[in-house]
């Protein structure tokens, strides 16, 4: 070897510097809990020191261990988590985890196939999927956590597919004088949009009013404009429910060219609490939701599967919360 090349470091030298076992070291990487304070210092420092990253190549190939994850991404041009991506990336770094990133694309069974595919490939320890899939999750040879779904007795498995703000939203529109509802639905494939057009149904019965009805569409503004351009003159609709805020800049473009006033005629509410909902003229009433607090738990999930322990428990709080802006406000007389 060349006296001027560097030797490449090793979890050794790192063991040696840092006056500890090579065991020890180990024991550092893979976040044991045992290791004494002390002792995670001095590793902590000599690791700063000398900018060292463990060999993950080697690693698997000793462990059988990739230590990757993949998260599994819809194909669409309208449904692009970014921020719970990047909370769900941010924890799996946290542990350790490199990240694959793909999207998938098909109906919810070819979506399974290929993500199954993924799973038994060897390539990876484990699946977040954002997307629904329907297939038999106990055959994947290697976990696979997906969002937003329901589980065997149909309650929704995270707060993805939590509908219950829609409620909140009637309510506060009936309090506002509205009483003939109008609703746009996202696909159904999803069961954030099953459960909304669920909740919206049973709202609406439970407390009296009237709904016009459904419109089921996908999750596009253009799904929003026509379903509003669609409704005939005279229905008597006030207010509309949207499945996103893209459906609902939709439509409140749709009411705007029919020369209904927004508010005035009607009122309209989305959900997400996108960007440009807030800064269009009117501002979008909507229900804002913690994606971050999403990803991080979702990947949390999916960690606690790969190393075979308790699924950690949820955020005892609500991550959606009702905003209402300017496209909400009372009844025409």
């Amino acid at each position: 070897m060349d006296e001027a090349e560097t030797p490449r470091l090793t979890i050794h030298e790192v063991a040696r510097r840092a006056g500890v076992s090579h065991q020890t070291v180990s024991r550092y990487f893979r976040k044991n809990e045992t290791l004494r304070p002390a002792t995670r210092a001095k590793i902590d420092l000599v690791v700063q020191e000398l900018n060292y990253r463990p060999n993950l190549v080697a690693r698997s190939m000793r462990t059988r261990h990739t230590n990757r994850l993949a998260v599994t991404l819809p194909a669409s041009d309208y449904l692009w988590p970014a921020r719970m991506l990047r909370a769900a990336a941010a924890a799996a770094h946290a542990e350790g985890f490199q990240l694959e990133v793909l999207s998938v694309e098909g109906d919810p069974r070819a979506r399974a196939e290929r993500v199954l595919e993924l799973a038994g490939s060897g390539q990876v320890e484990g699946v977040l999927s954002l997307t629904p899939l329907e297939t038999d999750l106990a055959a994947s040879p290697v976990p696979i956590v997906v969002t937003g779904d329901y589980d065997d007795h149909l309650r929704g498995t995270n707060e993805l597919a939590d509908a219950s703000p829609v409620e909140e939203i009637i309510d506060c529109l009936a309090s506002l004088g509205h009483r003939v509802f109008f609703h746009i639905a996202g696909a159904q494939s999803w069961a954030s949009a099953r459960n909304r057009k669920l909740v919206f149904e049973q709202t609406i019965e439970r407390r009296g009013l009237t709904s016009y009805g459904v419109a089921l569409g996908d999750w596009s503004s253009r799904s929003g404009h026509d379903a509003v351009r669609g409704l005939p003159d005279g229905c008597g609709v006030t207010a509309i429910v949207a499945v996103n805020d893209h459906v609902a800049m939709g439509a409140v473009r749709a009411a705007l060219s029919r020369g209904w006033r927004v508010p005035g005629d009607v009122s309209v509410f989305g959900w997400d609490d996108e960007e440009l909902g807030r800064f269009a003229t009117p501002s979008l009433s909507t229900v804002a939701v913690d994606r971050e607090v999403q990803g991080r738990e979702a990947m949390a999930r999916l960690i606690a599967a790969v190393r075979g322990e308790p699924a950690p428990p949820p955020s005892d709080r609500s991550i959606n919360r009702v905003i209402v802006r300017e496209t909400a406000g009372p009844a025409p007389a």
